[in-house]
């Protein structure tokens, strides 16, 4: 591809595109939410079924660090499948996150047709408490730093978790202000 505001053939320019210009965030969670949950593979897999049907090629490096910024901004979460009622032999998958507002690449509806990956159906109440664990560990480690940035996007998944499942955030987000506060005063 020639067009200059496309990398690997996504849209790269996206806002809510990572780094590496694989995909946009909300497009992974997409992606994910086609099948309930996949495994980093699957995802990998079916970034790269999505690269060949546009002519371009994608080394498995990107498709790791694309994947690994979505987790980090909470478009996708990791968890033990049996966490949220999947099959033992699920292991550990992604799930669209509370961040995201998945929306599906252009060929992607064909990658059930395509990959060798079952529905997957995990519970939400489940997926909201260990979503929630895993946040506020999160914030913990964001306060510990002081990062304020990090604190700041942190600050809005609470909000976005809320809606997402039904948990409550209202203490993380107490202690992210105060986090926050403090730091201003200094």
């Amino acid at each position: 591809m020639t067009d200059d505001h496309e990398t690997n053939g996504f849209e790269a320019d996206a806002p809510e595109a990572d780094d590496a210009g694989v995909a946009a965030r909300d497009d992974l969670a997409g992606i994910v939410d086609l099948f309930g949950a996949m495994t980093r593979s699957e995802l990998r897999q079916g970034l790269s079924e999505l690269a060949f049907k546009r002519g371009v090629d994608v080394d498995d490096g990107t498709l790791r660090a694309t994947i690994d910024a979505a987790v980090r901004g909470y478009y996708l979460v990791p968890v033990e499948g049996t966490d949220v009622g999947l099959d033992p032999t699920d292991g550990r998958v992604l799930v669209a996150g509370p961040a995201a507002f998945p929306s599906v690449p252009p060929n992607a509806e064909d990658l059930p047709h395509i990959l060798d990956v079952s529905d997957r159906h995990p519970e939400r109440d489940a997926l909201g408490r260990t979503v929630r664990e895993r946040l506020a560990a999160d914030v913990a480690d964001a306060v510990a730093s002081g990062d304020r940035s990090r604190l700041e996007t942190l600050l809005e998944v609470t909000y976005d978790l809320e809606a997402w499942a039904p948990v409550d955030g209202t203490d993380l987000r107490d202690r992210i202000r105060e986090a926050l506060d403090d730091d201003a005063g200094n």
